[in-house]
Formats: C-alpha cells, sequence, structure tokens
C-alpha cells in the first residue's frame, strides 16, 4: 500500500491514474482516505455519517471502469439520494428515511467509478450560508477552526481542503458551491442550469436557481467531474447548451483576447465592503491582463436591482412550502410541526403557505425580465449588449467570519447580515449563468478570500480555460490548512 501521506494531497484525476497504471487498488485509496476521515474529523465535524463498512465492500468488487474509478469522495447530505439510505437534509427529523432509489447523480458518480465515503454536513434545508444546523455540530473550517466554512456545502469543502478526500459532492441555490469553496480556498464550479440532472425526483428546484456539483482542489478535476456527470436524462424540462468538447479538453487551451468587467464592491450601506475582497479582484484582474485580456470596470446593469431579491426569496419560500408537505406526505407520513423547523425554514414555509398563486406567477415574471437585463452585459455588442466575455468579483463581501456570526444573531439580525455577505453569488443562480470561484487570495491572517468569474449562459469551456491558466500562473496547490490530514 502506498504510504498515507503520499495520496493524501493528490487530486481525483492523479488518483484515477495510480488505479489505472496499478500502482494503486481502489482499497487501497478507500483505506486512505477512511484513515484520514476517521484521525482529522473530529476536529472539523465535516463527515456526519460514514458509510465505509459499504466502500470496502465496493472498493474490493467489481467498479465501473469510469474516469475516477476507485477514487473515494464525499456526498453531501443534502439531494444526491443513495437507494437504501438515509439523506437527512441537516434536519433532526428524517434520520428514519431510507430513499427507494439512486438519483440520476448517484447513477452518474457512480459510472464514473467513484465510490462514497459517507455523508458531509449541511444547516437545514441548505437555506443558509453557514454549516451550523441545530441537530449536528457546526463543520469547522481547516484554516482556522473558530470560522464558518460557508455554506450549505460547507461540510464538503471543509473535507477536501483538510486532504481527506481529493473531491466532494456539493450543490448550489444561491452561492453554495462558491461561497464553501471561497471560505476554504478550493475551486468551486456552479454549472449552467440544467447541466446536471436533479432528476428523478426534482425537476428543477427554486424555479430553477438550484444545480449540483462538486468542490475540488484543482481546475482539471472540476472539469472531468462536471464531464462525467453532465447528461440530459429523460423527464428533464430542458438541456443545458452541449459543449463542443470535454471540458477537460479546455485545462490548458488558450484563453484569448478577451473582454473583462471588474466589480470589487457592491454599492450600498447594506453591503460589506472588505478590504481582502477589493485586492482580490485588482489582484486577478492583473493576471488577467498578463494572460491578454482587455480588463476594465464593469457591472450588469441590474445586477443591484432592489427587487432582485424580494423575488427570489419568494420562490424560495413557495419550494420550502411545497417540499416540506412533499416530505409529510411521502416520507414522514405525518406533520412536521414549526419546533422541528429551525426558525428561518419555519418562517418560510409560513410566508409560501399563505402566497397566492398569482404572488409566485408575478414573481417569476419578474425574475424572467430581470434574467433579460441581466444578459445584456455578456451579449454582443453587434447584438445590443455590452460586448463583455466575463466578470470577476469577489465571490462573498468578506473573509470567513466566526463560528455564530450569522446564527448568534437572532432571526432579524441574521438575515440582514446574511444579506450584506452575499451581493454577488445568487445572481447567477437565477440566471442560471456558470460560475467559478478560485482560490487566489489570503487575508493576513491566513483565511482564504474567493474570486467569482462568471460567463455567458452555457459557456463553462470560457471559465475552464482561464481558471486553469489563473491556476497556473498564481497556484494554490501548495498551500495547507492548519488542521489538515
Amino acid at each position: 500500500m502506498l504510504r498515507v501521506t503520499q495520496t493524501t494531497w493528490m487530486d481525483a484525476t492523479a488518483q484515477a491514474e495510480l488505479v489505472r497504471s496499478g500502482q494503486a487498488s481502489p482499497v487501497e485509496l478507500v483505506e486512505d482516505a477512511i484513515e484520514r476521515i476517521e484521525r482529522v474529523n473530529p476536529q472539523l465535524d465535516a463527515v456526519i455519517r460514514d458509510r465505509f463498512a459499504e466502500a470496502r465492500k465496493e472498493a474490493a468488487g467489481e467498479l465501473p471502469d469510469g474516469p475516477f474509478r476507485g477514487v473515494p469522495m464525499l456526498l453531501k447530505d443534502l439531494g444526491c439520494h443513495v437507494a437504501g439510505e438515509t439523506t437527512q437534509y441537516g434536519t433532526s427529523f428524517l434520520g428514519d428515511v431510507r430513499w427507494p432509489a439512486d438519483s440520476y447523480l448517484a447513477q452518474q458518480f457512480r459510472a464514473a467509478g467513484f465510490v462514497f465515503l459517507g455523508r458531509t454536513n449541511v444547516p437545514e434545508f441548505g437555506t443558509t450560508i453557514t454549516t451550523e444546523p441545530v441537530c449536528n455540530a457546526p463543520a469547522r473550517n481547516p484554516w482556522n477552526p473558530g470560522h464558518s466554512t460557508g455554506g450549505s456545502s460547507g461540510g464538503s469543502a471543509a473535507a477536501v481542503a483538510a486532504g481527506l478526500v481529493p473531491i466532494a459532492h456539493a450543490n448550489d441555490g444561491g452561492g453554495s458551491i462558491r461561497i464553501p469553496a471561497s471560505e476554504c480556498g478550493l475551486v468551486g464550479l456552479k454549472p449552467t442550469r440544467a447541466r446536471v440532472s436533479q432528476g428523478p425526483d426534482v425537476g428543477e428546484g427554486w424555479a430553477g436557481a438550484t444545480i449540483d456539483g462538486a468542490v475540488t482542489r484543482t481546475v482539471r478535476d472540476a472539469a472531468a467531474v462536471l464531464d462525467a456527470i453532465s447528461a440530459f436524462m429523460p423527464g428533464d424540462p430542458y438541456p443545458a447548451p452541449a459543449f463542443v468538447r470535454p471540458l477537460a479538453a479546455e485545462v490548458g487551451a488558450p484563453v484569448g483576447r478577451l473582454r473583462v468587467g471588474l466589480l470589487d464592491a457592491a454599492p450600498g450601506e447594506q453591503y460589506l465592503d472588505h478590504p481582502d475582497c477589493r485586492a482580490a479582484v485588482a489582484d486577478a484582474g492583473r493576471l488577467l491582463e498578463e494572460l491578454g485580456c482587455v480588463v476594465e470596470p464593469g457591472t450588469p446593469d441590474a445586477m443591484f436591482d432592489e427587487l432582485f431579491s424580494r423575488f427570489f426569496t419568494a420562490t424560495i419560500a413557495a419550494d420550502t412550502a411545497v417540499t416540506l408537505s412533499a416530505l409529510e406526505q411521502f416520507a414522514l407520513g405525518r406533520a412536521i410541526a414549526d419546533d422541528e423547523l429551525e426558525p428561518r425554514n419555519a418562517m418560510y414555509r409560513a410566508v409560501g403557505r399563505e402566497m397566492p398563486a398569482t404572488d409566485y406567477l408575478a414573481a417569476r415574471a419578474y425574475l424572467g425580465g430581470w434574467v433579460r437585463r441581466m444578459a445584456a452585459f455578456w451579449t454582443p455588442e453587434e447584438h445590443g449588449g455590452r460586448g463583455f466575455d466575463l466578470l470577476v468579483t469577489p465571490t462573498v463581501a468578506a473573509p470567513p467570519p466566526e463560528l455564530g456570526w450569522f446564527t448568534g444573531a437572532g432571526p432579524e439580525e441574521e438575515g440582514r447580515r446574511i444579506g450584506s455577505f452575499l451581493p454577488y453569488t445568487a445572481q447567477f443562480n437565477v440566471t442560471g449563468q456558470p460560475a467559478i470561484s478560485l482560490p487566489l487570495h489570503w487575508s493576513d491572517d491566513g483565511l482564504p478570500v474567493g474570486v467569482q468569474i462568471v460567463a455567458a449562459f452555457g459557456r463553462e469551456d470560457v471559465l475552464v480555460r482561464v481558471a486553469a491558466a489563473l491556476e497556473e500562473a498564481a497556484p494554490w496547490a501548495g498551500r495547507r490548512p492548519p488542521v489538515s490530514a
């Protein structure tokens, strides 16, 4: 067996090559990862439930001959159902519910050859941006365990950043791939709407804002994993535009002379404006200029529309009410009491239950028009747009806050703090555009500060080319958090 320290910081692509070349077996990779989780996870509470016995059996059996055969990974405890196993969504009341079938995403991860080791910590129903659920211990940031990992994929991000596994499942409804990637020093690629099927249980979540993916340590892993899980499945409501070639082939391809808009701070006193976030964007702009891009200040005209948050929140409330009703009917067979929910989700359910259908449809209609105004930023000038290829922003408005900064503030103040911290990501869930967070900056006290890059709808290829070039120009692979394997 390879020594544990030899595989700890290998990305998923490198670990898969060990298996293909016969230098390691799936059993060895899985045992290495289990040892790291058992040793380090008690300091982080990133992994909340293991399936080590099942993983050992699967690794020793006939794994699919996919691109990641034998590579261990973790699944977020929200979505990506596995037949006969629990997915608890950060709740106290779903622990006895066994899902009847694999989700399409679980099938695709399995077909790629991954071996699932367990489930990672999430906030209840993924409706906030820190991973501090009432029913579990908070996930702790490996760069400083007193600070948040972000949310809602915070457990996944902490596990990958600490070297427990090379990749972990994540999903994103308002920033939940990109925010934890930013706060834990990882690559977080949010795919284009419909790039990854949410079937068979879900057609679209949060009015089309939600999407699945992964958090990774390298751009090449982010590209290759998305290649493996991208598929239009029977019954999906709509497809994403097809790639011209696999995303993995974009790693190392020329960037070209792209037009890039920089936005380093959100307008308005309601938003945080941290100097590290401004510095991160400025540094990224200089790197992009060195790569041959044309870089200038730029902000989509509708980016900070005052009604956007109101109407997006309305769709989340309606979706939460419907989700809870479905769980009551089809999973639990009983009502879910308000005191079983965290106050945030009890409030969403109450609002969603009282919302007239006409108000919901009015919110959807407004957001449809708003999306078209946003799209003008990326539309060529000859077609009446502003002609930008990329937008660069901070991923969030400040470095990772201390644990309790959101959840200990009381319901009203918690909402205000979430809004102040989150000016840049949710817009691109509603537009459906691909966006990536890259670990390009660290604060003086050693906390990661991510930079978000947003491309036009369907253009993950542009994001991967640029992200890979930035990774080469300002490599982050050698950085290790204080709490790690």
